[in-house]
């Protein structure tokens, strides 16, 4: 067995037919259905159950795919890892970000940019949940997210390093004339506003960290909106239909039409901001290069 008959058998694996798996493959539909019988016959043990209309794995076949899956994951490692040695400055690099993070990626890739122009750029967005599968499936390299990280496959998978502060801020409709010439507003005072909240069903942290400081204040907001969309928030506030807490770095990139931003009085909000890795992954040094870049973001407080 080698690495181009592996790959043979992890496209039949992943399609469920000879004839879509060939396709996939660029080649002929009887050549593939010989190397996965050859597999077979070399592994003594059937891979596949084939009494259906599609290819179900085997218990064997199932363990043989995921140790592929490992193995093509370490390979690609290696030959970066090759690939870069005194090198390292060009290629892809592939970042996941949350929706509330995304706007701290602009400046820093201008700025990393400028260094190390041969480098490109993969963006995918997602909740904690789907990030990390993309991380874990070597998709990504980066996670940029609020903290804590809502880990699925515990914490201790992940190397998590904090970035400098994105304070939250408050976001009003501009036709709500009575916070004409304001700059400013306590928390307290949005409790009689319908509150449009950012929040996914399997990413909570920022918006349980916002109920909490509502909670210490003794007031609960009217929440009006539950969105995972930084864009239709904006778009609802532009239409008069509420206020809502977001990081002030959404609202300073975006500076959304029909939208104020308000400083927010006496409040500690300031949710944590970090990058992470798998632990035990070869980092490449475009990603070392940009962390550090993140780390030293103008404007930024540790």
């Amino acid at each position: 067995m080698d690495l181009r008959q592996l790959r043979y058998f992890a496209a039949v694996a992943r399609e469920g037919q000879i004839t879509a798996a060939a396709k996939k493959l660029n080649m002929e539909q009887p050549p593939l259905s010989r190397q996965m019988k050859q597999l077979e016959e070399e592994m003594g043990t059937a891979l596949f159950d084939r009494s259906g209309r599609r290819l179900a794995l085997t218990e064997a076949g199932q363990r043989l795919y995921e140790r592929s899956e490992e193995l093509f994951v370490r390979f690609e490692e290696t030959m970066l890892e090759i690939r870069e040695l005194g090198e390292g400055s060009g290629g892809t690099l592939s970042i996941g970000a949350v929706v509330s993070c995304v706007s701290l990626l602009p400046g820093a890739i201008e700025r990393f940019s400028r260094g190390y122009p041969g480098v490109g750029f993969k963006i995918q967005g997602g909740d904690h949940f789907q990030l990390a599968e993309l991380l874990r499936r070597r998709r990504i390299e980066l996670i940029l997210a609020r903290l804590p990280f809502e880990a699925p496959h515990g914490a201790d998978d992940y190397i998590v390093a904090p970035l400098p502060n994105d304070p939250l801020a408050v976001a009003v409709p501009a036709s709500w004339t009575e916070y004409a010439g304001r700059d400013s507003i306590g928390l307290g005072e949005l409790a009689d506003r319908p509150f449009l909240t950012l929040k996914t069903d399997l990413t909570t942290g920022m918006h349980e960290r916002i109920m909490l400081e509502f909670g210490e204040r003794g007031v609960q907001p009217d929440v009006f909106c539950e969105c995972s969309s930084v864009s239709v928030i904006l778009a609802l506030i532009a239409q008069g239909l509420g206020v809502s807490l977001l990081p002030r770095s959404v609202l300073d990139s975006l500076r959304p039409e029909g939208c104020r931003m308000l400083e927010l009085e006496n409040a500690e909000l300031q949710p944590d901001v970090g990058v992470i890795w798998l632990r035990g992954r070869y980092l490449s040094k475009s990603a070392e290069r940009f962390i550090a870049e993140l780390r030293h973001r103008p404007g930024g407080s540790a």
